[in-house]
Protein backbone atom coordinates (compact mmCIF):
# COMPACT_ATOMS: atom_id res chain seq x y z
CA UNK A 1 0.00 0.00 0.00
CA UNK A 2 1.43 3.44 -0.87
CA UNK A 3 -0.83 6.60 0.07
CA UNK A 4 0.61 8.85 -2.79
CA UNK A 5 -0.71 11.78 -0.54
CA UNK A 6 -2.76 13.09 1.95
CA UNK A 7 -4.81 16.03 2.44
CA UNK A 8 -7.14 17.96 4.72
CA UNK A 9 -10.31 19.61 2.60
CA UNK A 10 -13.06 19.86 4.21
CA UNK A 11 -15.21 19.80 0.99
CA UNK A 12 -13.83 16.49 0.53
CA UNK A 13 -14.26 15.50 -2.84
CA UNK A 14 -14.58 18.82 -5.54
CA UNK A 15 -13.18 19.92 -8.43
CA UNK A 16 -9.85 20.53 -7.79
CA UNK A 17 -9.47 16.80 -5.93
CA UNK A 18 -11.42 14.89 -8.98
CA UNK A 19 -9.78 16.34 -11.21
CA UNK A 20 -6.13 18.00 -10.71
CA UNK A 21 -4.75 16.32 -7.76
CA UNK A 22 -6.20 12.58 -8.36
CA UNK A 23 -4.58 12.88 -11.46
CA UNK A 24 -1.46 14.66 -10.35
CA UNK A 25 -0.62 12.18 -7.58
CA UNK A 26 -1.38 9.76 -9.66
CA UNK A 27 -4.06 7.92 -7.48
CA UNK A 28 -6.07 4.95 -8.06
CA UNK A 29 -8.52 5.05 -4.87
CA UNK A 30 -9.37 8.02 -2.71
CA UNK A 31 -9.95 7.00 0.70
CA UNK A 32 -12.13 9.43 2.40
CA UNK A 33 -11.91 9.31 6.32
CA UNK A 34 -14.90 11.54 8.64
CA UNK A 35 -17.15 10.14 11.42
CA UNK A 36 -20.11 12.11 9.89
CA UNK A 37 -19.36 11.20 6.22
CA UNK A 38 -19.84 7.57 6.66
CA UNK A 39 -23.31 8.00 8.39
CA UNK A 40 -24.60 10.64 5.76
CA UNK A 41 -26.18 8.84 3.10
CA UNK A 42 -26.33 12.17 1.05
CA UNK A 43 -22.71 12.61 1.91
CA UNK A 44 -21.58 9.46 0.68
CA UNK A 45 -24.06 9.49 -2.41
CA UNK A 46 -22.24 13.10 -3.48
CA UNK A 47 -18.81 11.65 -3.02
CA UNK A 48 -19.83 8.98 -5.21
CA UNK A 49 -20.78 11.19 -7.72
CA UNK A 50 -17.61 13.80 -7.23
CA UNK A 51 -15.20 10.58 -7.49
CA UNK A 52 -13.24 10.68 -11.30
CA UNK A 53 -14.33 7.85 -13.28
CA UNK A 54 -11.93 4.72 -12.58
CA UNK A 55 -11.22 5.97 -9.19
CA UNK A 56 -11.60 3.59 -6.29
CA UNK A 57 -13.68 5.28 -3.93
CA UNK A 58 -13.79 3.93 -0.12
CA UNK A 59 -15.63 6.11 2.53
CA UNK A 60 -14.25 5.02 6.37
CA UNK A 61 -14.69 5.91 10.20
CA UNK A 62 -11.49 7.24 11.94
CA UNK A 63 -11.37 3.89 13.55
CA UNK A 64 -12.27 1.70 10.59
CA UNK A 65 -9.61 3.27 8.33
CA UNK A 66 -6.96 2.69 11.55
CA UNK A 67 -7.56 -0.56 11.19
CA UNK A 68 -8.19 -0.74 7.12
CA UNK A 69 -4.09 0.55 7.12
CA UNK A 70 -3.46 -1.80 9.54
CA UNK A 71 -4.82 -4.60 7.90
CA UNK A 72 -2.66 -3.44 4.85
CA UNK A 73 -6.06 -3.68 3.04
CA UNK A 74 -4.54 -0.92 0.80
CA UNK A 75 -1.46 -2.61 -0.46
CA UNK A 76 -2.37 -2.80 -4.29
CA UNK A 77 -3.31 0.63 -4.59
CA UNK A 78 -2.57 4.26 -4.37
CA UNK A 79 -4.08 5.74 -1.98
CA UNK A 80 -4.97 9.47 -1.95
CA UNK A 81 -6.32 10.36 1.63
CA UNK A 82 -8.20 12.64 2.49
CA UNK A 83 -9.31 14.04 5.70
CA UNK A 84 -12.39 16.50 6.60
CA UNK A 85 -10.39 18.45 8.99
CA UNK A 86 -7.26 18.69 11.53
CA UNK A 87 -8.37 16.42 13.86
CA UNK A 88 -9.28 13.16 11.38
CA UNK A 89 -5.55 13.74 10.22
CA UNK A 90 -4.27 13.72 13.51
CA UNK A 91 -6.26 10.83 15.38
CA UNK A 92 -4.99 8.53 11.80
CA UNK A 93 -1.36 9.59 12.65
CA UNK A 94 -1.77 8.89 16.36
CA UNK A 95 -3.21 5.60 15.06
CA UNK A 96 -0.56 4.54 13.23
CA UNK A 97 -1.55 4.92 9.28
CA UNK A 98 1.62 5.78 7.63
CA UNK A 99 0.98 9.32 6.97
CA UNK A 100 4.39 10.83 6.37
CA UNK A 101 3.09 14.09 5.35
CA UNK A 102 -0.11 16.27 4.30
CA UNK A 103 -1.56 19.43 2.70
CA UNK A 104 -3.92 21.06 4.20
CA UNK A 105 -6.09 22.64 1.57
CA UNK A 106 -9.29 23.94 2.28
CA UNK A 107 -10.60 24.87 6.08
CA UNK A 108 -13.24 27.31 6.11
CA UNK A 109 -13.62 30.40 8.93
CA UNK A 110 -15.29 29.17 11.86
CA UNK A 111 -15.12 30.27 15.60
CA UNK A 112 -12.13 30.40 17.25
CA UNK A 113 -10.09 30.15 13.84
CA UNK A 114 -7.96 32.72 11.71
CA UNK A 115 -6.82 32.87 8.27
CA UNK A 116 -3.14 31.97 7.32
CA UNK A 117 -3.80 32.07 4.17
CA UNK A 118 -6.87 32.19 1.42
CA UNK A 119 -9.05 29.61 2.20
CA UNK A 120 -7.42 27.86 5.06
CA UNK A 121 -8.49 28.98 8.82
CA UNK A 122 -6.99 27.34 11.32
CA UNK A 123 -7.77 27.22 15.56
CA UNK A 124 -5.55 27.08 18.26
CA UNK A 125 -5.99 23.54 18.82
CA UNK A 126 -5.48 22.90 14.94
CA UNK A 127 -2.62 24.44 15.36
CA UNK A 128 -1.14 22.89 18.38
CA UNK A 129 -1.71 19.76 16.66
CA UNK A 130 -0.01 20.92 13.39
CA UNK A 131 3.34 22.03 15.43
CA UNK A 132 3.31 18.50 17.65
CA UNK A 133 3.11 16.67 13.88
CA UNK A 134 5.81 19.21 12.83
CA UNK A 135 7.87 18.08 15.46
CA UNK A 136 7.44 14.81 15.05
CA UNK A 137 8.57 14.60 11.84
CA UNK A 138 5.45 14.91 9.91
CA UNK A 139 5.57 17.48 6.85
CA UNK A 140 2.69 20.07 6.96
CA UNK A 141 1.92 22.23 3.83
CA UNK A 142 -0.62 24.21 2.84
CA UNK A 143 -1.56 24.36 -1.22
CA UNK A 144 -4.77 24.77 -2.51
CA UNK A 145 -3.24 23.31 -6.37
CA UNK A 146 -0.34 21.18 -6.82
CA UNK A 147 1.80 23.98 -8.77
CA UNK A 148 1.88 26.53 -5.67
CA UNK A 149 4.39 26.64 -3.04
CA UNK A 150 4.70 23.23 -0.91
CA UNK A 151 6.70 25.16 2.06
CA UNK A 152 5.81 24.31 5.41
CA UNK A 153 2.54 25.58 6.99
CA UNK A 154 4.34 26.69 10.15
CA UNK A 155 6.35 29.53 7.88
CA UNK A 156 2.57 31.07 7.23
CA UNK A 157 1.59 31.30 10.87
Amino acid sequence: MAIVHARVDERLIHGQVAMVWTNTVGASRIVVVNDEAVKSEMIIAGLKMAKPAGVKLSILSVKRAGEKFAADEYKDDKVFLITKNIDDMTALIRAGVPITAFNVGNVAKREGSRPIKKSVNLTEQDIAQITELVENGIRVTAQMLPNESDQSVLTML
